[in-house]
């Protein structure tokens, strides 16, 4: 047996049942099974063992909706080399060169072989943000734009290096990874659950509950908990999300291209957006409101109708809205054919959520991972477009917005037939020793991994988050190639990624 297989919120596995394979095998089989279509990997990571390093890979399946875990070792006097998994299939990158910069593990031709994120504890401290071996392109006509790492807005900050010929962009390279966060760091070496949320929250606080509800589920595999009622709130308050931060981006698109009517619209629909969820749970971005085992503000009659009534109000005029943007020739002409990525280039790079959406690439968990009340209650039918541009970034936002609300007033209308449970959290429950628990949410830019292991006494001993911008960011690079530098604002904020969802 190569791989221990599970499904998304299907419990945890004992680390005494996952495969442990010599690297060539670990090598050919993962190799072998990302040639299948549908299949990627969504982590790939290392952790310090009694004898040296143990290396684990999350592969997910889309058409068996299974989550494939293997595992190979390093002992201290091994090869420090091992064949590159990139050299075949690039949307490792990310993951051989973190491998590569916090364990000093080499990967004979990998083609990107550079420093990812610069963690204070890497292996060589050698190599600094200082001296990022940015690529270059010789040539009399080409120049270099630099922008960052501060930005010009109150965001994170981060490096982007244009090799432009004129006006027209050869090359984009983004460098982050300025901040030194130690988030995952934080989260193993925090005692108390509720500091372990607060550290979930302000992973990207644009997906908070996204990835809070990561968090809480990694708890609850490991302890075989479940609650439908529970996994309906979470719905609901992800689907709040992703209708949130689409309403914000449209209207954000909007300002880019000068088309101001979009833009006012848009903002004062997000408000009342984020102003339900803070009439929710009193704050507008659902912090506080997602906790292990139970929720301190659970939906009440009163409180779901308020909330079909403001959905309902944002979803109507919403629509409006978007008609009146899709038929302005000045949006158009910015829009269409403006930032293409294809199906292949995402299928190459690991693109996930809206972004690999919008070019063809049917990549969503809530269909090929579902959780909750997503495996069956809700049936889900992905947004996919096929032009890869802004334009398509830009309508699968739209539609999914609408979708979103759909969902919410479907479940609100069942739940006032329900009778209400109330279910409190609990924090520091003993968790069992030796396991590991993989945590899958699709939020509002795609896919979510959280993956926790715990010791021989039930303590925490690794923390691995990835948020969907990990792969993505290189999406953005191609999505500019050839394009005039005065379009890079439309397309970066057509993906629009988190800094600091990468930078952990």
């Amino acid at each position: 047996m190569s791989f221990f297989v599970t499904k998304n919120r299907c419990g945890s596995v004992s680390l005494a049942e996952i495969p442990v394979l010599p690297y060539a095998r670990f090598h050919d089989e993962v190799l072998r099974r990302m040639g299948e279509p549908g299949f990627h990997c969504a982590n790939y990571f290392g952790v310090p063992s009694g004898r040296g390093l143990m290396f684990y890979f999350i592969g997910l399946d889309d058409a068996s909706h299974e989550i494939f875990i293997t595992r190979w070792e390093s002992d201290y006097y091994d090869e420090e080399s091992y064949p590159s998994l990139t050299a075949r299939y690039p949307a490792m990158h990310c993951f051989e060169r973190e491998i590569t910069e916090n364990h000093g593990i080499r990967f004979p031709g990998n083609p990107y072989a550079k420093p990812l994120r610069f963690a204070h504890d890497r292996a060589d401290t050698s190599r600094t943000i200082n001296n990022y071996p940015f690529y270059t392109i010789e040539g009399r006509s080409v120049h270099e734009v630099n922008v960052g790492p501060i930005h010009a807005g109150i965001i994170e900050p981060g490096a982007f290096r244009f090799q432009c010929n004129g006006e027209e962009i050869l090359h984009l390279e983004v460098v982050l990874g300025y901040q030194h966060r130690g988030v995952e760091r934080l989260m193993r070496e925090s005692a108390s659950d509720l500091r372990r949320c607060l550290l979930a929250e302000g992973i990207a606080g644009d997906s908070t509950v996204a990835h809070t509800t990561a968090y809480v589920q990694t708890l609850e595999n490991l302890l075989e908990f479940s609650d439908r009622g529970l996994d309906r709130d979470r719905l609901i308050a992800l689907e709040m999300e992703r209708i949130a931060m689409h309403l914000a981006d449209t209207g954000a698109l909007c300002t880019d291209v000068g088309y101001q009517l979009g833009q006012v619209a848009c903002e004062a629909l997000r408000t009342i957006a984020i102003n339900t969820t803070q009439l929710w749970c009193g704050n507008r971005f659902g912090r506080s409101l997602i906790r292990p085992f139970g929720t301190h503000y659970p939906l009440i009659p009163e409180l779901a109708v308020q909330i079909i009534d403001n959905v309902k109000e944002i979803r109507r005029r919403y629509d409006e809205v978007c008609r009146d943007v899709f038929s302005s020739p000045s949006v158009l002409a910015r829009f269409e054919e403006c930032g293409t990525v294809t199906r292949q280039q995402m299928f190459r790079i690991g693109g996930v959520g809206m972004a690999a959406r919008a070019s063809g690439l049917s990549r969503d968990l809530r269909t090929t991972h579902p959780w909750g009340v997503w495996d069956g209650t809700v049936e889900h039918a992905p947004v996919v477009e096929e032009s890869g541009d802004v334009q398509a970034r830009t309508m699968v936002r739209s539609r999914e917005v609408l979708q979103s609300a759909d969902y919410i007033t479907k479940l609100l209308y069942a739940f006032l037939d329900e009778e209400p449970s109330v279910c409190e959290p609990e924090l520091d429950r003993a968790l069992p020793a030796e396991m590991l628990s993989v945590s899958l949410v699709e939020g509002w830019r795609g896919e979510i991994c959280h993956v926790a292991l715990t010791g021989e006494s039930g303590e925490l001993i690794h923390y691995k988050i990835k948020d969907p911008s990990l792969h993505n960011w290189y999406a953005l690079s191609l999505a500019v190639r050839g394009l005039g530098i005065s379009d890079f604002p439309v397309n970066n904020k057509s993906f629009n990624l988190s800094y600091c969802g990468f930078d952990l």
